[in-house]
């Protein structure tokens, strides 16, 4: 499997990763404990994986920035997390950098 894929797995795991801390946090119990734990265990496997054939410095950037947000959006639209100009700009350099790692490896 592509080491590109992976990251993309990687990625959305650790967004869902997130946003089940927040779960928990909300409505805790020990389900979503236990899968909020196998999600973390999952995630840093995908991650290693992906770093196979990426860079590290590369995967890791990729991994973060695109989980931040995917985590700011899921946060945005599943708990009422504030949404202003400031963070979309914010956002939008994330997606710069994120864009640009890509372009140069």
């Amino acid at each position: 499997m592509s080491g590109w894929l992976v990251l993309s797995l990687a990625v959305i795991t650790e967004i869902i990763w997130a946003l089940s801390l927040k779960l928990v946090q909300v409505s805790p119990n020990r389900w979503l404990i236990a899968g909020s734990a196998l999600l973390s265990f999952l995630n840093m496997g995908l991650l290693s994986w992906a770093m196979r054939d990426i860079p590290a410095g590369t995967a890791y950037a990729i991994w973060t920035g695109l989980g931040a947000i995917g985590v700011t959006i899921g946060g945005i639209i599943w708990f009422g997390d504030p949404l202003g100009a400031a963070r979309i700009a914010c956002l939008a350099l994330i997606v710069a950098g994120v864009a640009g790692l890509k372009l140069v490896s």
